[in-house]
């Protein structure tokens, strides 16, 4: 007897490896999983305008970095609200006390992503809902609203039009500059009931027509995973949900990056996933005596499987790791 109904996935459509350059863009699950990426040490560069909800302003960012544009004291996307400087554009963690910060910080990651946009191969887009806040003055899309006063904004619902208008031109760019780039499209499963269940449902139901039509327009570089359907048929209990009953709980979380791993790592990379997590694991250990002369082998042990690992794969980046070992040694 089945007492879920699994959903198809899109089995080995994409082989995703650990030097396969990356990029990912949207909402929080697209913060999610690329947390899970850099946690097991693939080359991924995670949302560098922070979260970020709609179409538009992930496509208006994605074409900032790749123009390399940046911002100056005259970018009208910078804002002064509660004590703090905002760029409409980008998440509240970016958000300074004075200007000249906001702006070398934003800067700076706008630089270092476009750099890492001209080795992608791999492009995750994570569209979480499409619905819209607009300057009142102007007309302009923003990524964040940082709570100023309402009356700036009005709130509309995109349409199916408006999102391939706006990532139709921007793909074309993309596959210009990196023709054998891939874009692999997901529709976040986080529920904005904010908006009411219904019109949630229209927001979903809408970037998925959307992206079913840019799949349609480049067929051989677009590709879906199903991560919202996962979530709201195959996981449809409230016991998946986190206590907000928006947001996935860790075990959904857990269990979409499974799913995940089936669709596009091959063995090998799961296996090398796995000696990377007893890295972790090991890491997370709290002996009883950090002082005795146990627990220190214990860490060179580590540092050694950490050095075996650099050795065979010069792209790992476990600096951290190899820093909080030493600090524990020399406690």
């Amino acid at each position: 007897m089945r007492f879920t109904t699994e959903v198809d996935l899109p089995l080995h459509e994409l082989d995703i490896s650990h030097a396969t350059p990356m990029m990912l863009m949207g909402s929080c699950f697209a913060q999610n999983m690329g947390q899970f990426l850099l946690d097991n040490k693939f080359c991924a560069d995670v949302n560098p305008f922070g979260i970020m909800y709609n179409p538009l302003s992930i496509a208006t960012a994605l074409k900032r970095i790749a123009n390399g544009r940046v911002f100056d004291n005259a970018s009208p996307e910078v804002v002064f609200h509660n004590g703090l400087w905002h760029s409409l554009l980008h998440h509240g963690d970016f958000s300074r006390c004075t200007k000249d910060e906001l702006i070398g910080v934003v800067n700076a990651r706008l630089l270092s992503a476009k750099k890492n946009l001209e080795k992608c191969e791999l492009m995750i887009l994570t569209f979480g809902t499409a619905y819209v806040y607009r300057l009142a003055d102007g007309g302009a899309v923003v990524g964040n609203c940082h709570k100023l006063p309402q009356k700036m904004f009005t709130r509309t619902l995109l349409s199916v039009k408006e999102i391939t208008d706006a990532m139709q031109p921007l793909l074309k760019e993309l596959l210009s500059l990196h023709p054998g780039m891939k874009i692999l499209f997901t529709v976040s499963p986080i529920r904005h009931l904010r908006d009411g269940a219904h019109d949630n449902q229209l927001s979903k139901a809408t970037l998925l027509l959307a992206i079913e039509e840019l799949r349609r327009l480049f067929p051989h570089a677009t590709h879906y995973f199903p991560s919202y359907e996962i979530l709201i048929d195959e996981l449809r209990d409230y016991r998946y949900y986190a206590r907000d009953m928006v947001h996935p709980s860790e075990v959904a979380v857990d269990y979409l990056w499974e799913c995940f791993s089936k669709c596009y790592f091959s063995q090998q990379t799961i296996n090398l996933n796995q000696r990377v997590a007893d890295v972790r694991r090991a890491l997370a250990h709290r002996p009883f005596n950090v002082d005795s002369c146990e627990y220190h082998e214990f860490i060179g042990k580590i540092l050694l499987k950490i050095e075996e690992l650099r050795e065979k794969y010069p792209y790992f980046d476990f600096d951290n790791e190899i820093t909080q070992c030493n600090i524990l040694l020399n406690k």
